[in-house]
């Protein structure tokens, strides 16, 4: 192994404990951690990148394969022991061109840098009796073989059936290529795809959507020049489809309540060909600069970005939105693809303060639709109450009526767990 590998390591071990101790999100971590270290090789970002995610991702797994073999439970560890033997046992487990010996070797040296010298005897012993027995463990039930809360895996299965929650939990380990959205604005799709490939980028189209395309074996997105001069906005399917259920006509003036990063915004700006005007909103300044670093990227002039906070009536906005667009706060539970560890953070707890805080939120923003405007309603979970509930719940409650809605299922298709839901308001209400 060479000096860099083992750092890369020491880098990977660094980023689960901020994971894990709930100091950061990560895919943020990992996102920071490749921009601080944008020297590193192609192979070195990939192996970072997976070997992080990975054990994120199989934690559970993970922790109920070392208790196997250690008379210390995992939760009994220091942090730091404790997330170099998961990261190690991810390794054997799933990661073939790593000899077993190797991976404990570098997982000694890691402890003694670490300052756990006492401990190498140990981290040793466990990792070589795992790498004897591995193939002999069996898992008690479902949240363990797929590394998810018991009370996730209970609910889907409520919700959606077995079979269908299986798929599901098995979409979050599936490899996807990026998807994009090409800023038509700027540039059509048949010229970005030719661009793209002279950029040494894989290129791909996406079925049924003409705004689409699938990017794959790149180093990294700022390393783009097409990307850095805004040609495309880095979004999923289900995402676009927000936009383009909100049908917004030329010169419309769309709110956006939620917007950062703002994808959705630039998009239903796209959708609006430059014409009328997208007031992107959201609550923090950080936030906010968010929007307009990507709205700087990709040149839009029919958008504005503005800190304001969802929950709260905005008396100037009443009855003036052509189309409201509220993607809001919730469990996140379809996107763990992407933002791995959101499994082990949300509760039922959480879960039901989230329906309260969308209800809210919905019971504000209603307001600022025109009559026969539109409001469109969208989360990026899979759990009933937060998605069809709620859109039931506003349909009953005001002056809308619900037209069309659509929950897509992660592991069902080429796209994150999603729903949005259209609403029409009244013209006499």
């Amino acid at each position: 192994m060479t000096n860099q590998s083992v750092n890369i390591r020491a880098l990977v071990l660094e980023l689960l404990l901020e994971i894990t101790s709930g100091r950061e999100y990560s895919h943020v971590a990992i996102r920071g951690a490749l921009e601080k270290y944008q020297y590193l090789s192609k192979q070195d970002r990939a192996f970072l990148t997976r070997l992080t995610e990975g054990t994120v991702e199989r934690m559970l797994e993970l922790d109920y394969i070392i208790n196997q073999f250690s008379k210390v439970p995992v939760n009994k560890m220091k942090p730091v022991i404790r997330n170099i033997l998961r990261m190690s046992v991810y390794q054997m487990k799933y990661m073939d061109r790593i000899p077993d010996s190797a991976v404990c070797n570098e997982a000694v040296k890691l402890a003694q840098k670490k300052g756990f010298t006492s401990l190498k005897g140990f981290v040793n012993g466990v990792l070589r009796n795992i790498a004897r027995g591995l193939d002999m463990v069996s898992y008690p039930n479902l949240s363990v073989k797929y590394s998810m809360p018991e009370w996730i895996v209970e609910q889907w299965i409520s919700e959606y059936g077995e079979e269908t929650a299986v798929k599901m939990m098995e979409h979050q380990y599936a490899e996807r290529p990026v998807t994009v959205r090409v800023n038509l604005q700027k540039i059509s799709r048949e010229d970005l795809k030719k661009r793209l490939k002279t950029e040494g980028v894989q290129v791909q189209d996406v079925e049924d959507m003409d705004c689409a395309l699938a990017l794959s074996d790149f180093d990294h997105l700022r390393a783009i020049p097409s990307f850095r001069e805004g040609l495309f906005q880095v979004q999923d399917i289900s995402s676009m489809k927000a936009a383009l259920m909100a049908e917004p006509k030329h010169g419309d003036y769309c709110i956006d309540v939620c917007a950062a990063p703002g994808g959705k915004s630039l998009h239903l700006a796209d959708l609006l060909g430059g014409s009328g005007m997208v007031e992107a909103r959201d609550l923090t300044d950080y936030k906010v600069g968010m929007i307009e670093e990507n709205m700087e990227r990709t040149g839009v002039a029919n958008m504005r970005a503005v800190c304001m906070d969802a929950t709260v009536l905005d008396a100037e906005s009443i009855g003036k939105a052509d189309v409201v667009l509220a993607d809001l706060p919730c469990s996140g539970l379809g996107v763990l693809s992407r933002k791995n560890d959101l499994k082990y953070r949300m509760t039922m707890d959480q879960q039901q303060e989230l329906v309260q805080l969308q209800r809210k939120i919905l019971s504000t923003v209603w307001q600022y639709v025109k009559p026969g405007g539109t409001l469109v309603y969208s989360t990026c979970t899979v759990h009933k109450e937060e998605n069809e509930g709620n859109a039931v719940w506003f349909a009953e409650n005001y002056p809308f009526i619900l037209k069309e809605q659509v929950q897509m299922l992660p592991g069902m298709g080429p796209w994150d767990g999603f729903y949005i839901a259209r609403l029409e308001r009244k013209q006499d209400d």
